[in-house]
């Protein structure tokens, strides 16, 4: 893996929607650029479009302008360079943990004994090889979403583009899943695209975090976190996170500047 080659490259993005007649700027000009291997979060205020930009770069929904590139070719439609994981998981109800891992493979008419040794190690590294026959309903929330991410990385994507996939959790299994996710990105080497509401999620998880503005959103401020990895939940604690997690809130809330505190990057390199 080449850390200086982008995994993601994003030039002048655009979207307008059309309703009854009007046009409604969602997106008034977004650049960024992710490198390969990078974990980069995008926090801004309510109604910002957020999820409307990570599904566009997954290619379910059309932009109006501008380039998203990933791996260098640029997005026009949904494709599996790219794993996308919702909030909801997205399992088949009538189909055991490890039918909903394999589905992928056997849509690709893989031999049986790879798509065995795929998903025996895809449920291994999200720790859930000895639920491999249980179905959706016998699992809780957080192990759903685990189930979801290999069922995600089945598929052997470019990159993650992760939509509040642990939003539906309560507090603590939140906490466990930001520390799964750490631990699965480190092994699987993905470079990952993942949109939050919550700061603190943000910044415990993320190499950037991309600050969007209010409606029509553009990038306010791309800030470089520079806590060691790897990271336990006990970094929480530290005052670096906290002036991190501070400086953010106030961007979100309209202070521009923190006096003492200069964390930002003009560019994702």
């Amino acid at each position: 893996m080449n850390r200086l080659e982008s995994a993601i490259k994003i030039d002048g993005l655009r979207k307008v929607f059309t309703r009854k007649g009007e046009e409604i700027v969602a997106i008034k000009g977004i650049d960024l650029d992710i490198k390969e291997g990078d974990f980069v979060s995008v926090v801004g205020p309510s109604g910002c479009g957020k999820s409307t930009f990570l599904h566009i770069v997954g290619g379910f929904i059309d932009k109006t302008s501008g380039k998203v590139l990933v791996k260098g070719n640029e997005v026009d439609k949904p494709a599996p360079d790219r794993g996308m994981m919702f909030q909801e998981s997205t399992l088949f109800p009538w189909r055991k943990v490890f039918g909903n891992v394999a589905w992928g493979l056997e849509m690709q008419n893989l031999p049986k004994k790879e798509i065995h040794e795929r998903v025996e190690h895809l449920l291994k590294l999200v720790g859930l090889w000895e639920f491999k026959d249980h179905l959706p309903s016998e699992l809780s929330g957080g192990m759903k979403q685990r189930v979801s991410l290999a069922k995600v990385l089945a598929f052997n994507p470019e990159v993650l583009l992760m939509d509040e996939p642990f939003g539906a959790l309560d507090s603590q299994t939140r906490e466990i899943m930001q520390v799964e996710l750490l631990r699965i990105w480190s092994e699987a080497k993905k470079s990952v695209l993942f949109v939050t509401h919550d700061i603190e999620e943000a910044v415990y998880l993320s190499d950037y975090v991309v600050v969007l503005t209010k409606r029509p959103s553009t990038v306010k401020e791309i800030i470089k976190v520079e806590l060691p990895r790897p990271r336990d939940l006990s970094i929480r604690k530290s005052y670096e996170f906290i002036d991190y997690r501070n400086y953010i809130w106030d961007l979100l809330h309209g202070e521009e500047n923190v006096k003492g505190f200069s964390r930002s990057v003009s560019n994702a390199n």
